[in-house]
């Protein structure tokens, strides 16, 4: 059986690639991998037959690069919606935007079955719950794309925690990462959650006020989006730090997790992850069960999209469940939003928000 894709936004995500992350010269002149179009390319059986973008210009390069016919290229994505009967939709759009087009999508002529949504949800809570009501409304899946967890190594890191409880009760993990919370760190808080099935019960945050994205991307508008950090206690009982204020030529992504029985540092960055078993009081380094080498840039993040796409398909034919719901997306943006609301208010902020506190909107690209 074959699934029809359509794409809402034509950014560096979408397919175009991503100044920083690939040679200027392939920047909408080749077919980027590492992209939701290079995502629905590896499967069997998606075919991306639309797109849509405000920008005309973007739109084109988009198009011929992927192939898109002329007729299929929509100035505006009402009129995609309106016209196309998709299987799955990919919102590609800045972060503000996510919802209305969430609602657009599932509500629309098109009725997809699948939202591939990029990361991070949404600007706000409210944003976010509104965009899973409107999905679980209309039976519509959506997964939101913390590439993380559409890799093997990862996924096998969970199995490892959660199931076979490698580390025992997990006390304290400390974090590191490259700067602006929402477009970078989401990575990192996911992983966070995801790793330790937990949500935040209390955050305490500071924001920078520092925005590198803007010279990395060339962007035209300012946003609120910024380095930060802070600490958050997990219902879980695990105490994390998290510092997200450092330099993108400086930071690495790391994790370190210390527990009853063991503790695990990961630089996802320099591609090392170690291992120590507790045994009578001394940690003993042990290759970890299953997992050959460590997660890489190169070879686990650029694989993750046709993963997910491939994942996309299986939830299309009924044969796996949800690797990344919208409800374990919203883990990541509550502490987020709460470091924001803790800078600003100088005290602490319990989750779930409170009203009015959900609608705090905090935009970025």
């Amino acid at each position: 059986m074959s699934y029809r894709a359509g794409i809402i936004g034509t950014g560096g995500i979408a397919g175009m690639g991503i100044l920083g992350m690939h040679d200027t010269e392939a920047i909408g002149n080749e077919k980027i991998r590492a992209s939701h179009a290079g995502g629905y390319d590896a499967t069997t059986d998606i075919e991306l037959v639309a797109v849509a973008d405000i920008d005309e210009e973007n739109l084109t390069t988009f198009g011929d690069a992927w192939d898109i016919p002329e007729g299929r290229r929509y100035l505006g994505h009402e009129e995609m919606l309106a016209e196309e009967d998709l299987d799955v939709v990919s919102i590609c759009t800045p972060s503000l935007l996510h919802h209305d087009h969430v609602a657009d999508a599932v509500r629309s002529y098109a009725s997809p079955d699948v939202v591939w949504c990029e990361k991070p949800i949404a600007s706000s809570v409210t944003d976010a719950e509104a965009m899973i009501d409107a999905c679980e409304e209309t039976e519509t899946e959506l997964v939101v794309n913390h590439s993380f967890r559409f890799t093997t190594k990862l996924q096998k890191l969970h199995t490892l925690l959660q199931e076979e409880n490698l580390l025992g009760d997990v006390h304290s993990v400390s974090t590191q990462f490259r700067m602006e919370l929402l477009r970078n760190s989401t990575h990192l808080l996911d992983t966070l959650v995801y790793l330790l099935d937990a949500r935040a019960e209390q955050v305490s945050g500071y924001v920078k006020g520092e925005n590198e994205a803007i010279d990395s991307l060339d962007a035209k508008r300012e946003v609120d989006d910024s380095a930060g950090g802070g600490f958050a206690l997990l219902d879980d009982g695990t105490f994390a730090t998290i510092d997200c204020t450092i330099p993108r030529d400086d930071s690495s992504m790391i994790l370190q997790f210390i527990g009853s029985e063991g503790k695990l540092y990961m630089n996802n960055d320099d591609g090392e992850w170690r291992y120590w078993r507790l045994e009578d009081g001394e940690h003993v380094e042990e290759p970890l069960p299953g997992i050959e080498g460590a997660w890489t840039w190169d070879e686990d993040y650029r694989g993750a999209f046709a993963n997910a796409a491939r994942h996309i398909q299986s939830l299309l034919e009924g044969e796996e469940s949800n690797a990344s719901t919208g409800r374990e997306a919203l883990r990541s943006l509550e502490i987020i939003v709460g470091f924001y609301i803790s800078h600003y208010t100088g005290g602490q902020v319990s989750v779930p928000l409170d009203r009015p506190l959900r609608d705090v909107e905090i935009t970025s690209w």
